[in-house]
């Protein structure tokens, strides 16, 4: 079963349920206010019957004793003329008496219960259901009570038929049953109709992803919807996900190819060297040594690039980081001492040396800054000058490498920090590096929060900045919490 069609039937299904709750709060609702309207014209037709019992509803009779009673007449209920309502009237001992014409003989028995109503029942009386020939007839049963001696003289009882509730009732069901059938049959249809519509751009998106996987092409787009609702976020995300994944897709072939260039070269070289043994260099001690060395050369290179490719790896599945305390005017230091003995003709200084400390790994730091170091001074030509410098600025730490080499040109600038990237392919080569210098540099930069940035213009030179930021400083509520030193004794 399609979603198309689940979603159609829980629409249906929830409005169908709306829909019944609805309807059985309005049927109940209509038969409490029409059974209100019968008790309402019962006890109405009550008190008109009263005021004719007080009228003239008595006779006096004498006892046997010779005393002066008053009995209840017989004939006085033929006065109350109503069609839609019966009156019957009872002797203290439940029989019946008299009852008007409209009940055509059809005497409604007394409920035994009637007979224990007294003077203080007047109010509330008593309700009780027949049925007579099919038809439901609601009864209200009240005491004739005596004024003059709180005596009950008989029992009243008016009673009506529910065959107009019932008829209504009746034709209430009907309309909501079949008001309710034809709106379920438009809901399920607008239901059908609006899913469909709205699941139109899913199906786009499906079809799209359909035909990247069988073209292999991540080019192409998702449709967008004009409308800004959630169908546009998720076609704006899908294609954003689909332009990243096209990113790492080239990214990585790339980086592929790139890879499997680097490893040529040497291993290209490695295996002429042992060729060049294989066919006598063995035998020439200085030919061995010279192969010997450049597969060392080589090898070197090849662990090299293998360790810079690991520790981008790392970087790359965001591996944790180390965090302690770093004093950055010492790794400054440190990175400078190293440096030097590779500087050669060229003269390595420090700048600006500001005293920093950041948190972060001490390790990955002083690798980023030599790197920058090692790719100054091989640009830079003799003669010129490398500076090393350390400041603060903006609520950053600066590490910056500044040289006064060939520079880089404005088209190279922007693709300074990618993997195997290199603005001077035969330069680097020689001097044995595989573009992963800076690009390493840009991960540990990052890594820490910060990240970098260069600098520079062809025959100028170039900058290249490392920016890491500062830890908070503390705030003068914390600096208060602190211990406060007593000054030593003397």
């Amino acid at each position: 079963m399609s979603f198309r069609i689940r979603l159609t039937l829980a629409y249906t299904g929830f409005f169908a349920l709306a829909l019944l709750l609805l309807g059985w709060g309005i049927y109940f609702s209509v038969r409490q206010a029409l059974l209100a309207g019968v008790n309402r014209d019962l006890w109405a037709a009550t008190r008109q019957v009263r005021a004719i019992f007080n009228a003239g509803g008595l006779e006096p009779v004498r006892t046997p004793t010779g005393e002066l009673d008053l009995y209840l007449r017989s004939e006085f209920i033929q006065i109350f003329n109503n069609p839609n309502l019966g009156a019957q009237v009872f002797d203290p001992n439940g029989a019946l008496l008299n009852s008007t014409p409209n009940l055509d003989g059809r005497d409604l028995p007394l409920a035994a219960s009637a007979l224990q109503l007294g003077p203080d029942d007047v109010g509330t009386g008593l309700t009780t259901t027949h049925e007579i020939d099919d038809v439901r007839i609601e009864s209200l049963i009240t005491p004739l009570v005596l004024q003059s001696n709180n005596r009950v003289v008989g029992y009243l009882q008016i009673s009506r038929p529910l065959r107009d509730v019932e008829t209504t009732l009746s034709t209430l069901t009907g309309i909501l049953l079949g008001g309710g059938a034809i709106a379920l049959v438009l809901t399920a249809a607008g239901a059908a109709v609006l899913s469909s519509r709205a699941l139109t751009p899913i199906d786009q998106v499906t079809r799209t992803a359909q035909s990247i996987v069988r073209a292999e092409d991540l080019g192409q787009r998702v449709p967008v919807p004009p409308q800004q609702d959630e169908l546009h976020r998720l076609a704006v995300t899908i294609n954003e996900l689909l332009e990243r994944l096209e990113r790492l897709f080239n990214a990585q072939r790339r980086f592929v190819a790139d890879v499997s260039h680097e490893l040529r070269t040497p291993l290209a070289a490695m295996q002429g060297n042992l060729e060049v043994l294989e066919r006598g260099g063995l035998d020439n001690p200085e030919l061995a040594r010279e192969a010997v060395a450049d597969m060392r050369r080589e090898t070197g290179r090849l662990i090299r690039m293998v360790n810079d490719l690991l520790l981008l790896a790392q970087s790359d599945a965001r591996e944790q980081l180390r965090c302690e305390p770093v004093e950055l005017d010492t790794l400054l230091l440190e990175v400078y001492r190293e440096l030097r003995p590779l500087a050669g003709e060229v003269a390595l200084r420090i700048g600006a040396e500001d005293q920093v400390m950041v948190q972060g790994d001490r390790d990955r730091l002083k690798q980023a800054l030599l790197n920058l170091g090692v790719n100054a001074l091989q640009y830079t030509p003799p003669g010129g000058h490398v500076t090393l410098g350390l400041e603060q600025r903006d609520g950053y730490a600066l590490l910056t490498v500044a040289d006064t080499g060939v520079g880089i040109s404005e088209e190279d600038l922007p693709h300074i920090f990618d993997r195997f990237y290199r603005a001077d392919r035969s330069r680097s080569r020689y001097s044995g590096g595989a573009g992963l210098g800076l690009s390493i540099v840009k991960r540990v930069a990052e890594a820490h929060n910060g990240y970098a940035t260069v600098a520079s213009a062809p025959g100028r030179g170039s900058t290249f900045a490392i920016w890491l930021p500062l830890p908070p400083r503390p705030t003068p509520a914390d600096a208060a919490e602190q211990p406060v030193l007593e000054p030593a004794e003397v």
